[in-house]
């Protein structure tokens, strides 16, 4: 291990790791964990050398996490079948006694077509190491995986990728880099194309609403560390779900995302109604008016309304009770504000995550209604895999789980970000408006990233 950071927690790590070695009987997923003061994570995530690399921060800002290392993981390249993933879940709940381990990953938007490689279709892992703060006090966590595995050899790899943790370092400088290119798929000339078909009588009749995306690729001057751009995309967008998987050292997905999937604490579920969209106002006046003309907008309302009644209706036999506000409020960005309804469920006994990743993952507000013939139409007509983008990632734990959704992301690999962004195409749906949507979507992240 570089230098002295941590040194004593880490001594104590492997003097716990000594007794776990002697003991006669353990659990097959074993946790050990100590205490440290508070450094800032993502200086200490981009100081590793070692993979996965995955970050975590909830909206709610209680709590930030920076992790390195696998002791296990869910990975699924091709194609798996919804009840096999709830079942190779449910097998893994019962191996592990502390209510502190979870696995942290990502459902692609799509999981009837290939992926990303590195990303795939599904992938969860439980991290070898795991930095978890909340105020000026720092967990580090330690796991270890015994599950079929030599006991010996399990702790040897864990005290290898202490050795090789490095003391944090400052951020490189947030510089912007020349833009040497960029395209956009679909093109401006196709995605009106799009639009046009989707609000036609007969389509629109029968699929009310398809959320259409864009994912545009911009190459750069110069290779970007992924941690400084998320650092400074979270300085912009406070009030969102930060987050971070690089599994390799080529490729990192990151968001800025201010949407939840959902919420969950025991039997107690949060999501949300998230859709409909206006720019943020020069002062607190105009800023005022545009969020009135949003809640009075028809087109708007309408789409947010959808939304809800969407989820309600998927969460139903899943849930004791549900319940939704009436009316939408609005949750503002730095950029752009949105119309916004909070949704709460108790749910039914047994229900588990996947159970309702199947119910909730995409939702309306990424795919479309009716969901079936909206993720056929993007399928077949938008023209790239989205992978991670409009996925569901966060984490899951026995007691607690929450996801968002990857809206607001970025692909990051050398020379090259992609970015993605999507609108809501219903009945009257303008397509130069929802262009300029697209656009102003992106704006924050193409502030941080170029000079223009």
């Amino acid at each position: 291990m570089s230098g002295h950071f941590f040194s004593s927690q880490f001594n104590d790590l492997k003097q716990k790791l000594a007794q776990v070695m002697q003991a006669p009987n353990i659990v097959p997923i074993v946790q050990l964990s100590v205490e440290a003061p508070a450094v800032p994570l993502l200086s200490w995530l981009s100081a590793q050398t070692q993979y996965p690399r995955i970050y975590w921060h909830g909206r709610d800002k209680a709590e930030e996490v920076a992790a390195i290392g696998m002791c296990k993981q869910f990975y699924y390249q091709d194609q798996v079948d919804d009840h096999q993933l709830s079942a190779d879940y449910q097998a893994q709940r019962s191996k592990g006694a502390s209510q502190d381990l979870r696995y942290y990953g990502g459902v692609a938007f799509d999981r009837t077509v290939d992926c990303w490689a590195d990303f795939g279709r599904v992938r969860f892992v439980l991290p070898r190491i795991e930095l978890r703060r909340s105020g000026h006090k720092i967990k580090i966590l330690l796991n270890l995986n015994f599950d079929g595995q030599d006991r010996e050899l399990e702790c040897q790899k864990a005290l290898d990728l202490i050795s090789k943790i490095e003391r944090p370092k400052p951020l490189s400088p947030p510089n912007k880099t020349q833009l040497m290119s960029r395209s956009d798929l679909p093109n401006q000339e196709r995605w009106r194309e799009l639009v046009e078909q989707v609000t036609q009588d007969n389509f629109n009749q029968t699929t009310p609403k398809v959320v259409l995306s864009r994912q545009t690729q911009i190459d750069i001057a110069e290779s970007l560390d992924p941690w400084t751009v998320l650092a400074c995309w979270q300085g912009r967008n406070p009030n969102s779900f930060q987050f971070g998987f690089q599994f390799s050292p080529g490729r990192t997905f990151i968001s800025c995302s201010p949407e939840r999937l959902y919420l969950r604490r025991q039997n107690e579920l949060f999501t949300e109604a998230l859709a409909g969209t206006t720019t943020r106002g020069l002062n607190q006046e105009e800023d005022d008016f545009l969020a009135q003309q949003l809640l009075d907008d028809a087109k708007n309302s309408h789409e947010n309304q959808l939304v809800r009644q969407h989820i309600v209706g998927e969460l139903k036999p899943l849930s004791q009770y549900v319940g939704a506000d009436e009316q939408a409020k609005i949750f503002k960005l730095t950029h752009i504000q949105h119309l916004h309804r909070a949704i709460r469920a108790e749910l039914k006994a047994g229900v588990n995550d996947f159970d309702l990743l199947r119910a909730l993952h995409p939702t309306p507000a990424v795919g479309g209604l009716p969901r079936h013939s909206a993720l056929n139409f993007i399928r077949q007509r938008e023209g790239y895999t989205r992978g991670w983008y409009a996925g569901a990632c966060g984490y899951f734990n026995h007691y607690e789980s929450e996801f968002s959704v990857a809206i607001r992301s970025a692909l990051i690999e050398p020379r090259r970000i992609t970015l993605f962004a999507g609108a809501g195409i219903v009945a009257g749906s303008d397509p130069d408006a929802e262009w300029q949507e697209l656009e102003n979507k992106l704006e924050t992240v193409l502030s941080i990233l170029i000079d223009f």
